[in-house]
C-alpha cells in the first residue's frame, strides 16, 4: 500500500486541481509527481527521511506531497507563515534531512539558525524563491521518474504538529493506514458521497490534518477537482463558487460566518450540495446565517490531528443543530469519568475513541505517547461529551486546558513560556475566552516586575515576533497577582 497512490486510478483528462489558475488534469499529476519522486531519489533521500514542506495551498504542495510519500519519505506540513522560532524548532524536532520553501516562508527560513538544525541538508525552492546552494523544485520535473514504493499500514506517512491533547506542540506520527482508514470511515457515513463530478473548495490549509487528509486527500482518492485558495477573501470566494461551480465546501465556523455576513448570496450557492464545518465550536447563529444567506444547510463535525482526523459527523444525518453527529463507521466510543469507568448512561464524560484511524504516538516522546494512548488503544482526547438516545453527540466542555483559535490548538502554557522572555513580566497566566468569529481567543494576564512598566500593544508585538498569529493574545490584562491552588498551580478557571 501507499496513500500517493490514490490519484492513480482516475481517468487521464480529469481535473485534479485548479491552482493559481492553472488546470492539472490527473494525467498531467501523475507524470509530474513520478517525475518529482525521481528527482527526490537522485538527492539521496530514503525510505523514513523526513520532508517539511512549507508551501500554501497551491501546486507546489501537492506535488512535493505525493512524491514524498511515493518514495517512502514521511512529509512535515508546517505553516509557511510561522515565525522563525517556530519553524526552527519543528525542523529541529522532526529531524528534518530536506524542506521544500515557498514564497510565503522564504523570509522566515532565512532567518533560521540552520545551526540548530543539524540533519538539515537538502534545500528545495518553488520559483520566487531565491535561497544559496538551494535547488529548484522546477528541475526536479525533469529528472527520470520512478515508480511508487511499497509501504506497510504502520510505516509513517505524516508528522503533523498539534497541540493535541497533552500538551505543549508535538509532532502526531499519523501512518499510511491511519490516513487511509479515516478516508475509508468518513466514506462509509451517511450523506458523504464524492466522485468525479464534484468541484472542492480547497481554502483549509493544508499544513493542517482537516485539510490535508478531509480536503485534499478524500478529493484525490475520488477523484474530484479541488480548487486550491491560497487567501480567504468573502467576496473573492463567492465569485469562485460560481465560476467553477463548486459542490463540496468544508471550513471552520470563521470562513461561514464570513460568507454570511455578505448577505444573501444564495443564487451563487447553487451548486453546493455539501457544506461541512469544523475545526472549531459551530454555533446556532451561523448556521442560520448560513442557511438564510447561503442557502445551504451547514452540519457539524469533530476530530483530531491524532484521529486523522474525523471521529463523527452530522453530514446527512438528521443531527439536532449543536450536535456533532454519530461517531463513524469503523470508530469506537467511550464516555470515561473520572476514575477512569465508562460514564452513567446520559452523563457526560471525557471522549475515548479506537479505531485504525488513531495515531500511533508523538514523535520520539513516549511520555506523552502513554498519556495520551492506554494500553489497549485508546485515544484520551481530553474532550468532554454526552451522547443523546439516538445516538447524537454533543461536545460539553474541554477537560484540559487546551484553547483552539479558528480550529488551531493553542496550549497556554506555550504562550506563557513566550510571555515571561519579555523583560517587563514577571509572571503570566493564558485562557481561552468565547470569540464570535475564532470561537475562542487567547487573553493573558501579566504581572509585571518591579520598577517595570509596560503597554497592552507591545506585549502582542512582542509575542507576534515569537509565535503563530493565532496563538498570539489579543487582550493583555495586567494584574497584581495569579489566582493559585494550595500547591501553588495557577487556577486557570478563575481567570475565566
Amino acid at each position: 500500500m501507499n496513500l500517493a497512490t490514490i490519484i492513480d486510478p482516475h481517468p487521464d483528462d480529469s481535473v485534479a486541481l485548479i491552482s493559481r489558475g492553472q488546470v492539472t488534469t490527473y494525467e498531467t499529476l501523475r507524470q509530474q509527481v513520478a517525475a518529482v519522486r525521481g528527482g527526490l531519489v537522485e538527492l539521496g533521500l530514503q525510505p523514513g527521511d523526513r520532508l517539511a514542506i512549507l508551501a500554501g495551498n497551491n501546486w507546489y504542495f501537492v506535488a512535493s506531497y505525493l512524491a514524498a510519500l511515493g518514495v517512502g519519505l514521511i512529509a512535515v506540513p508546517l505553516n509557511p507563515q510561522a515565525p522563525a522560532p517556530e519553524l526552527e524548532y519543528e525542523l529541529a524536532t522532526t529531524g528534518a534531512r530536506a524542506v521544500l520553501i515557498s514564497p510565503a516562508a522564504a523570509a522566515a527560513f532565512g532567518a533560521l539558525d540552520r545551526a540548530s538544525i543539524p540533519d538539515l541538508e537538502i534545500v528545495i525552492v518553488t520559483a520566487g524563491v531565491d535561497l544559496v546552494g538551494s535547488i529548484l523544485l522546477d528541475d526536479l520535473l525533469a529528472c527520470e521518474a520512478v515508480p511508487v514504493v511499497d509501504r506497510s499500514a504502520d510505516d509513517l506517512a505524516v508528522l503533523m504538529f498539534t497541540s493535541g491533547t497533552v500538551g505543549a506542540p508535538r509532532a502526531a506520527m499519523l501512518s499510511h493506514g491511519n490516513l487511509l482508514a479515516n478516508l475509508d470511515q468518513i466514506r462509509r457515513s451517511p450523506g458523504r458521497h464524492q466522485d468525479g463530478d464534484d468541484v472542492v473548495f480547497g481554502l483549509l490549509p493544508m499544513f493542517h490534518i482537516f485539510g490535508l487528509n478531509v480536503m485534499l486527500d478524500m478529493s484525490l482518492l475520488s477523484g474530484s477537482t479541488v480548487l486550491l485558495i491560497e487567501r480567504f477573501d468573502p467576496s473573492s470566494a463567492v465569485e469562485a463558487v460560481e465560476r467553477h461551480e463548486v459542490t463540496m465546501m468544508s471550513g471552520p465556523p470563521t470562513m461561514w460566518s464570513a460568507l454570511a455576513s455578505l448577505g444573501d448570496v444564495s443564487s451563487s450557492f447553487r451548486s453546493v450540495r455539501t457544506a461541512v464545518s469544523g475545526a472549531a465550536k459551530l454555533s446556532s447563529d451561523t448556521v442560520t446565517a448560513v442557511r438564510d444567506n447561503l442557502g445551504v444547510a451547514l452540519a457539524e463535525g469533530y476530530g483530531l490531528t491524532e484521529t486523522a482526523p474525523v471521529i463523527t459527523s452530522a453530514t446527512g444525518t438528521d443531527a439536532p443543530t449543536g450536535s456533532i453527529g454519530p461517531v463513524l463507521p469503523g470508530i469506537e466510543m467511550r464516555l470515561v469519568d473520572s476514575d477512569d469507568e465508562d460514564a452513567l448512561v446520559g452523563d457526560s464524560g471525557e471522549i475515548w475513541v479506537r479505531g485504525p484511524n488513531v495515531f500511533t504516538g508523538y514523535w520520539h516522546d513516549p511520555e506523552a505517547t502513554r498519556a495520551a494512548l492506554t494500553e489497549d488503544g485508546w485515544l484520551r482526547t481530553g474532550d468532554v461529551g454526552v451522547v443523546d438516545d439516538d445516538g447524537f453527540v454533543y461536545l460539553i466542555d474541554r477537560a484540559k486546558d487546551l484553547i483552539i483559535v479558528s480550529g488551531f490548538n493553542v496550549f497556554p502554557a506555550e504562550v506563557e513560556d513566550v510571555l515571561i522572555e519579555h523583560p517587563a513580566i514577571d509572571r503570566a497566566a493564558v485562557v481561552g475566552v468565547p470569540h464570535p468569529h475564532t470561537g475562542e481567543a487567547v487573553k493573558a494576564y501579566v504581572v509585571l516586575a518591579p520598577g517595570h512598566s509596560a503597554e497592552e500593544d507591545d506585549i502582542i508585538t512582542f509575542c507576534a515576533d515569537r509565535l503563530a498569529r493565532y496563538k498570539c493574545p489579543s487582550k493583555v490584562m495586567f494584574v497584581d497577582d495569579l489566582p493559585r491552588s494550595i500547591t501553588g498551580k495557577v487556577l486557570r478557571r478563575a481567570l475565566r
